[in-house]
């Protein structure tokens, strides 16, 4: 009997979600179709099948809530008379019908994941970090199989009940190879990196940090707004790279947000770490910050700071030891993953004749 495939679903926000699908579909040994709202991504060579559903948004300042008082308490988003809506996931259960998938991992959304327990297809949702105790986290976590971490444990909210960690496999931060196979020398530099799911960047705020700190280059990658303002020889704004991973290896600390591919790639090369954390619903990087903080694997600020107060700051996140963040880091992620998957699919499949 041929295996039935996995469905991957992709939200549309940054880029981590559509990352972690394509590197889990390479190396699982069954078919896996990438489902979601896909344009933002290069879908030339995706890893797999694609299932392009219609935007769900409504309006051109969506804010990701549809406003309704009369919402069921168990969904975050369910507007009415909304044919996008309607049309995206007729075309999904459509899908599912005639795939028959053995799985549907869910990355993420509680519709999303609510929607294929309806249609009687199981379901691997995964977690984010946060606050994400509210009724509709809670149900797609009681709805699914199983629950999947893209972080360990120690970065856990302290609010999260017992029984929806001892529902999660912690596959641990999604990185590439830890900082000991890594030859190259710091050359004393400040990377600064700025991710796809934030706004990224003020020019003013960059050259008023450089200008505190003249005796360090600050290297800046991704997008920048502004300008106008004369750029200090020690600033050197890059944008979009393709690969950080030169940038990181010369660094001696880094300043990001605490989304998952900056703290993952900070802890593979083994940076000291600033961390200042983007508004993110759920407070996810927020709570990851505070958490890094608390064992020492990184410096928390709330905000970015005023231009006085970068030296002091430098010098304390000097004295963070880069063994903290680093250890964080265990090889064999998408290994360990993709085994658990294919394990839990062969169940289901038993389960199902």
């Amino acid at each position: 009997m041929s295996r039935r495939p996995v469905g991957y679903y992709v939200h549309h926000q940054g880029a981590g979600h559509w990352q972690r699908a394509c590197l889990i579909a390479r190396a699982l040994d069954r078919p896996m179709t990438l489902v979601g709202t896909l344009s933002n991504f290069d879908t030339g060579e995706a890893p797999g099948s694609v299932l392009e559903l219609p935007d769900d948004r409504v309006g051109s300042d969506f804010d990701g809530r549809d406003g309704s008082a009369e919402r069921p308490h168990g969904l975050h988003y369910a507007p009415v008379g909304a044919d996008n809506v309607r049309a995206r996931m007729g075309r999904l259960a459509a899908w599912m019908d005639a795939a028959d998938p053995a799985l549907i991992i869910v990355d993420v959304s509680v519709e999303i994941a609510l929607f294929a327990r309806l249609m009687s297809v199981p379901t691997l949702v995964v977690r984010l970090a946060g606050t994400r105790t509210d009724i509709p986290h809670l149900e797609a976590f009681r709805s699914a199989e199983r629950l999947l971490a893209f972080f360990p444990p120690e970065l856990d909210s302290a609010e999260m009940p017992e029984w929806v960690r001892a529902k999660t496999f912690y596959a641990g931060l999604l990185s590439g190879e830890p900082a000991a196979s890594r030859s190259t020398k710091a050359d004393g530099s400040i990377l600064v990196i700025y991710g796809r799911g934030g706004t990224g960047g003020h020019r003013a705020d960059l050259v008023a940090a450089a200008t505190a700190v003249p005796d360090r280059h600050w290297h800046v990658l991704g997008p920048v707004d502004g300008g106008g303002t004369d750029i200090p020889p020690n600033l050197h704004l890059h944008g979009w790279v393709g690969d950080p991973a030169p940038y990181l290896a010369r660094a001696d600390l880094v300043v990001g947000g605490g989304g998952d591919g900056v703290v993952s790639a900070v802890s593979a090369a083994g940076k000291r770490f600033i961390c200042l954390p983007e508004p993110r619903a759920f407070d996810e990087q927020i709570e990851k910050s505070r958490a890094l903080s608390a064992m020492g694997a990184a410096l928390h600020c709330e905000s970015w700071p005023e231009p006085a107060a970068w030296p002091a700051i430098i010098a304390a996140a000097e004295r963070l030891d880069p063994g903290v963040i680093g250890g964080l880091t265990r090889p064999g992620v998408i290994a360990r993953t993709v085994s658990f998957i294919g394990d839990m699919a062969d169940r289901l499949d038993a389960r199902r004749r």
